[in-house]
C-alpha cells in the first residue's frame, strides 16, 4: 500500500515512492524487521510498473512480469522504528536483454535518513521453459524511465 505525500521529493533519476510502515512490519524491539524491506521494496516497484500499463491483471498479465529474483542484497544503515511513511528511492542500474538490476533507498520522508540501501537483480523467464527471455519494447520503454544516467544497457 502506498502513502500518498503531497511533497514528492525530487530526484535527478529514478523514482521515490512512499510506501506506509504497519505496526505488524515491527519486530519485537519495535524497528522494521529485516525480511519486511523486500515487501516494501516490491510495494514500492509495483504501482510505478501498475501506472505505465505493466500490471498483474491473471492471464492478461504482461510478459514481463513474469521475472524471478536472482539476487537481493541490503545494507542496514539506522533502523525504521515507527509506523507510518517511508520513501523508496529506486532506480535501475543495468537493464539488459532478459536481466536487470535495481539499485535502491530507504530514506526518511525528508530524505535526511538513509535506513538502508542494496540491490535487487530480476531475470524475466519465459513462463512454458522457465528460461530467460528478452524483455519486451513495452517494458524497455519504462525501464528506460529508470536507468540511471551513468547506467548502461545491452
Amino acid at each position: 500500500m502506498t502513502h500518498a505525500v503531497a511533497d514528492q521529493p525530487t530526484v535527478e533519476f529514478g523514482h521515490v515512492e512512499h510506501v506506509t510502515v504497519h505496526f505488524d512490519d515491527l519486530d519485537a524491539m519495535g524497528i522494521l524487521h529485516n525480511a519486511r524491506y523486500a515487501v516494501l521494496l516490491e510495494r514500492a516497484l509495483t504501482p510505478y510498473w501498475t501506472e505505465r500499463g505493466l500490471a498483474y491483471r491473471g492471464t492478461a498479465t504482461p510478459p514481463d512480469l513474469f521475472h524471478a529474483v536472482r539476487e537481493f542484497t541490503i545494507t542496514y544503515r539506522a533502523p525504521i522504528a515507527a509506523t507510518g511513511p517511508v520513501a523508496v528511492h529506486f532506480w535501475l542500474e543495468h537493464f539488459g536483454t532478459s536481466s536487470a538490476e535495481y539499485a535502491f533507498q530507504f530514506r526518511s520522508v525528508d530524505g535526511d535518513t538513509v535506513h538502508a540501501e542494496g540491490r535487487r537483480a530480476i531475470v524475466r523467464l519465459d513462463p512454458a521453459t522457465l528460461r530467460p527471455a528478452p524483455w519486451t519494447e513495452a517494458a524497455r520503454a519504462v525501464a528506460a524511465t529508470l536507468l540511471r544516467p551513468a547506467a548502461t544497457s545491452a
